[in-house]
């Protein structure tokens, strides 16, 4: 709702501050008087576009301060939100513009400064306008898709719309991502099936470098090693040392025995001195045995197979050649190798996803299309029976000869969306015969006019429009019946939002819940334009000038009297 408007310097207009009230409201005056500068300015607080003429004369600047009271959830603040401007739901809304006489414009919201666009952006969800040379917002052809839902109240459907399109995204997406992964995958899984390969035939096995690298340093120096053993078996096994240590044996025994016969007696000192040399010489003669038999089994253990030493290195420098190419140490080709295993298992398991996915985002899609298929029938018996609305208003109108459609067409497949997949727009043909057109292109200002208001009176309490409806001068060339009509509808559309009207019209004006008058006082220079808010006679008064000119008779009161009172 809009509450007030400040105005300061604009054209004639030095200082204004207006309160506005729910329902309809009147502007009335002589042609002349300034009624268009209070849409002006209103404009000027609302984003549209300025010229430095706006600005009074001897003015620096003009200004002009629009106040709104949004109910609590309204649009308008999640746009504040999305761009960046701070606010308080529970307080009011007041959009203000500064304009230079060098035509420079300055825009506030909330006293946070804004850009004009996003005045404008927020004055959209705030106020419609409709006049003889303009329609703010219902020839935006972006606003008849939902008026018309609103109308046909398709709130389920186009919900299961919305559900379905974001489903089917989803879905396209999510196969899109793993139609990519498979794409790379594919040349992944080329070059992991040929390593693998490689790896298999290899067969590393763990801590096997440094196994092959001792075997090699061995095998390396084993022809030295071996003649080394040689030359000890050869003189471990001399025949001399044996025999010698044999022959010692047994000289000792026969001592042993001599002095044991001479009557010495076993445990005497001279028999165990014997004893513990013959027990020495055969520990010597049993070590001696032993060393040969040691000495020969390292002589059997570098007893190597030929072309060992060559086949040592072949292996090793064929791991060390897989290290270099998968860039990793020797002792990691073991766990490359698993690693790799599990990735072209995880590969394959990709492929299953993607077809998966695959099939879900066509099962969605199919989905979507018979949710926005749906959507569309009912668009169209709703369009039907919305130019069927519309059309009835007509005749009071003086719009009887034209006729009004909701064209429905496809959209491309491309643009399709969760509002669905149709593209939507209002179309007029003012006379018989005459082709459809959009409604700016076709209808003049005062059938523009008078088709808004047509079109609003059969939207009424179904659409979720801007709460505030300003019409300008939507009686232009009618009158008697007309006017009447159009009074009327106005009063119907007052009691779903607020209404104001710019009027010449006497049975507009006397309908209205508020009724102001458009005024100049002042001489010369000093012409500024002002406003009376008018109430009991002095209305009865404006109105029986409307109805006779110049001259108000006591007939002209009369009438006045009843048309207000009608």
């Amino acid at each position: 709702m809009l509450i007030g408007l400040g105005v300061r310097d604009v054209v004639l207009v030095e200082h204004l501050d207006l309160a506005f009230g729910p329902g309809l409201t009147a502007l009335t005056g002589e042609t002349g008087a300034g009624k268009s500068i209070i849409l002006d300015a209103l404009g000027l607080a609302t984003g549209r576009r300025a010229e430095a003429g706006l600005v009074r004369r001897a003015a620096g600047q003009a200004s002009a301060a629009a106040i709104f009271a949004p109910g609590a959830g309204h649009a308008a603040w999640a746009l504040l939100e999305e761009r960046g401007l701070s606010f308080a739901p529970d307080e009011d809304l007041v959009l203000r513009r500064t304009l230079s006489a060098d035509g420079r414009s300055r825009a506030f919201v909330n006293d946070q400064p804004a850009t004009v666009a996003a005045l404008r952006d927020v004055a959209a969800l705030l106020l419609e306008v409709h006049g003889q040379h303009e329609t703010v917002g219902l020839l935006d052809a972006a606003t008849h898709r939902p008026l018309l839902d609103a109308f046909g109240q398709l709130g389920p459907e186009t919900a299961a719309c919305a559900e379905a399109w974001s489903r089917s995204r989803a879905a396209r997406e999510a196969a899109l991502r793993l139609g990519d992964a498979a794409s790379r995958s594919a040349e992944e899984r080329a070059e992991l099936t040929l390593r693998l390969a490689e790896l298999d035939r290899l067969d590393p096995r763990e801590g096997e470098e440094a196994e092959l690298a001792g075997e090699r340093a061995l095998l390396g120096a084993a022809e030295k090693t071996v003649a080394d053993i040689a030359f000890a078996a050869d003189a471990l096994g001399a025949g001399p040392l044996v025999q010698r240590l044999g022959q010692a044996l047994r000289a000792l025994e026969r001592a042993r025995d001599r002095a044991l016969a001479a009557g010495g007696a076993p445990g005497s000192r001279e028999v165990g001195v014997i004893a513990g040399a013959i027990e020495a010489t055969e520990r010597a003669l049993s070590e001696l045995t032993e060393a040969e038999a040691a000495v020969d089994a390292a002589a059997q253990a570098f007893d190597f197979e030929p072309g060992r030493l060559e086949k040592a290195e072949e292996r090793l420098f064929a791991l060390r050649a897989m290290a270099r190419k998968l860039a990793i140490p020797v002792d990691a080709l073991p766990a490359a190798r698993a690693e790799m295993a599990q990735r072209l298992v995880a590969i394959e398991g990709g492929e299953e996803a993607l077809a998966a996915a695959t099939a879900e985002a066509a099962k969605a899609s199919a989905a979507y299309a018979a949710a926005a298929s749906a959507l569309s029938a009912a668009r169209k018996a709703v369009g039907d029976r919305l130019a069927a609305a519309v059309e009835a208003e007509f005749a009071p109108l003086r719009l009887e000869k034209a006729r009004f459609r909701v064209a429905i067409e496809p959209l491309a497949q491309d643009r399709a969306g969760p509002s669905g997949a149709d593209r939507v727009q209002f179309e007029i043909a003012t006379n018989p015969g005459a082709p459809f057109g959009p409604l700016g292109a076709i209808a003049s200002g005062g059938e523009l006019s008078r088709l808004a208001l047509a079109l609003k009176v059969a939207l009424a309490g179904r659409s979720a429009g801007a709460p505030v409806m300003i019409f300008d001068e939507v009686d232009q060339g009618v009158g008697g019946a007309v006017a009447d009509a159009i009074g009327q509808r106005l009063r119907r559309l007052a009691e779903q939002a607020q209404v104001l009207v710019v009027t010449h019209s006497p049975q507009i004006a006397a309908r209205a819940d508020s009724h102001w008058r458009v005024i100049k006082a002042g001489e010369g220079a000093g012409v500024r334009t002002q406003v009376e808010v008018l109430t009991g006679a002095a209305r009865e008064e404006e109105i029986a000038r409307m109805l006779s000119g110049a001259e108000i008779t006591e007939a002209a009161r009369a009438a006045a009297r009843a048309l207000m009172n009608a």
